[in-house]
């Protein structure tokens, strides 16, 4: 196992390299300067404005650049936030917590949403149940976040004020009114991106159950008297969920996609957020790192796929 995770790491490098080189091109090529705003400030002199930009490397040509970026990386600096006036690694480590606790949040209530309710459409094919959770399904998948976000905003915060909307950290409670408070105030933007993916997923569940229910083996199992519970948790459940790892891994970009646009509905003070921010001050070295922190995320959860493939399927080895 330990040889095959290294192997798999040193297979995503080219990938990780070829994803950053890609992205400080289309950042250096994309308008605008991180110091354009020193241009029309008189209070700045020019030798300064100058100076500025000959520290930072503005003027160098691009690879020169990347090779300054990348070496710095790798030495564990990830550079400086021009419009923050801080490290972007700290800014990072900041942010990140929330975001993974708002997206794993999610997957946890999308996937304990689609795994009964697909199984159980399935094993019913066509009945009044699959009917209702098709429907629910195609209407889920159908709505954007920012629009449910903002329903439930309207019905849940503005009409019956049981929730907030303003996702805060500087949470003033303690103890276990500390946990409420925290709780209360992740539930819509838990809800919004989980009920969304858990619409997809559904619909993935019920086709993976109904294509392996109809298999040989299934029907020997039953054959010999096994309970029907013990054959489709053991024989159709997990042989379907193989598929579903497949599509929970390959929608994570998706998914830290959606939460960008959650985070920024729901003000939470994620990465999505300081993505979004940095965008709309042209914080260059903040939207390299941020957009480089997600392609490293996406990596870990296809390696996170691979490793669970095993699990549900003893023919897979890690050779």
């Amino acid at each position: 196992m330990g040889k095959y995770i290294l192997r798999r790491l040193i297979i995503a490098l080219p990938s990780l390299l070829g994803i950053s080189l890609i992205l400080f091109v289309l950042l250096a090529l994309a308008p605008g300067d991180p110091f354009g705003e020193l241009a029309t400030n008189a209070n700045i002199p020019p030798e300064v404005q100058a100076a500025l930009r000959a520290k930072f490397g503005i003027d160098d040509p691009i690879m020169i650049r990347y090779l300054r970026w990348l070496v710095a990386m790798l030495h564990g600096d990830w550079g400086f936030s021009f419009s923050s006036r801080i490290n972007v690694d700290q800014l990072i480590l900041q942010r990140i917590p929330t975001t993974l606790f708002v997206v794993g949040s999610s997957q946890i209530l999308a996937l304990a949403i689609a795994l009964p309710v697909g199984v159980y459409a399935a094993m019913r094919p066509y009945s009044i149940f699959d009917q209702i959770a098709s429907t629910l399904a195609f209407v889920g998948f159908s709505l954007p976040t920012f629009f449910t976000g903002l329903l439930l905003i309207l019905i849940f915060s503005v009409n019956l004020g049981w929730l907030p909307f303003v996702y805060r950290v500087d949470i003033s409670a303690t103890g276990w009114h500390w946990y409420w408070e925290y709780f209360k105030q992740a539930i819509m933007p838990v809800a919004v991106l989980g009920l969304f993916q858990a619409a997809s997923y559904t619909r993935y569940v019920r086709s993976a159950v109904l294509d392996v229910v109809r298999l040989d083996y299934v029907t020997t199992a039953r054959s010999k008297g096994l309970n029907e519970s013990k054959v489709i948790v053991k024989h159709v459940v997990r042989n379907a969920l193989i598929p579903v790892v497949t599509l929970v891994a390959l929608q994570m970009p998706a998914v830290f996609g959606g939460a960008i646009i959650t985070e920024q509905i729901f003000r939470i003070p994620g990465i999505g957020s300081l993505l979004i921010t940095a965008i709309l001050a042209n914080d260059t070295p903040v939207i390299m790192a941020v957009t480089f922190v997600f392609a490293c995320l996406v990596v870990i959860f296809n390696l996170l796929a691979d490793i669970i493939y095993g699990w549900l399927d003893p023919r897979i080895s890690y050779r």
